[in-house]
């Protein structure tokens, strides 16, 4: 039996996008920003879900890796725009932890709080900092199941040594979610039948 190999790969549009943007941007909400713009695009583009993140160098601001959330498009469940920018970093930088020595300290902007899966994730990816737009609650009120995630998940991420800062353009983050419900946009919870809160 032969398998497919997996492979994901970014739409073609993030490429053309970002060539118009600077490499380096100094502020958080610059970053965060740029990455509420590409969930926006990821919608507007019809190539994915209303989600999007971005790995960053901590120091400079350096744009290491975007992502945005392809699981409809790519038909896999953990293609959220985290994992896609984490997996991007890592193959850019040739190791499977960020944290590692001689690497830069590495920064994980989502323009939604990490779902349980994207927050099991953080820890092992060896991102410093995680920066996050609109909150989980804003996902689920559009009908996102965003998992069980423990009430204390910023306080757990901290005893790691992964600092964390939210709300960071909140509102605008939080619009590109309705933007997406108002738009019809397929809520692709695995069991969508369920009565999950």
């Amino acid at each position: 039996m032969s398998f497919p190999a997996l492979t994901i790969k970014l739409p073609d549009w993030v490429d053309s996008f970002l060539s118009s943007k600077p490499d380096i941007l100094p502020t958080i909400e610059q970053r965060m920003d740029l990455v509420i713009s590409l969930s926006r695009l990821n919608i507007q583009h019809k190539t994915g879900g209303p989600f999007a993140a971005a790995v960053f160098s901590m120091d400079t601001g350096k744009l290491i890796a975007p992502g945005v959330n392809m699981v409809v498009t790519s038909s896999c469940s953990v293609a959220h725009g985290e994992i896609v920018a984490l997996s991007i970093a890592q193959k850019i930088s040739g190791c499977f932890d960020l944290g590692a020595p001689g690497h830069p300290e590495y920064e994980l902007v989502s323009s939604t709080a990490p779902c349980a899966m994207c927050l099991g994730a953080i820890p092992w990816s060896g991102v410093k900092r995680l920066i996050c737009g609109a909150r989980d609650e804003d996902a689920r009120a559009i009908g996102f199941d965003e998992g069980s995630k423990m009430s204390n998940w910023v306080e757990e991420l901290e005893k790691r040594g992964i600092s964390v800062i939210n709300d960071v353009l909140r509102l605008e983050a939080a619009s590109v979610l309705k933007y997406y419900n108002d738009s019809g946009g397929t809520i692709y919870n695995g069991r969508q039948d369920s009565n999950l809160t």
